[in-house]
């Protein structure tokens, strides 16, 4: 995120979900406050993870996206297990430098798993 607001709402965010996990209250609407950074600064990319993110814990009450993977010798990709605290902080960290061209790969990966997932 670029403008200093989102940021730090990204931060609130953050931390919320540390404290409480996916059970913080407000998270929804926090994740809709901070898509709505995201349309400012014309990232379409950011935009339409956040807003699938929150229509995936608006109707599933979890996180369990397998958007992420390792790769073996063969280069055969198996998904990583990951409990969905740690997998929801890891995305809103990828979000903090979604500029970054690693990041903007992984959070492509999100974007496609949520979309199999949500339709």
């Amino acid at each position: 995120m670029k403008i200093a607001i989102a940021n730090k709402k990204l931060d609130e965010i953050i931390a919320k979900v540390e404290k409480k996990g996916l059970e913080a209250s407000g998270l929804v609407d926090d994740l809709k406050e901070l898509r709505s950074y995201a349309l400012k600064e014309q990232d379409p990319l950011v935009t339409k993870v956040l807003r699938l993110t929150y229509e995936f814990l608006t109707e599933n009450d979890c996180f369990d996206v397998q958007a992420q993977f390792e790769e073996d010798d063969e280069g055969n990709e198996y998904p990583i297990e990951i409990e969905d605290n740690e997998n929801i902080l890891y995305l809103l960290n990828l979000l903090k430098n979604a500029d970054h061209k690693i990041n903007r790969e992984e959070i492509k990966d999100y974007r496609t798993a949520l979309k199999l997932e949500l339709y």
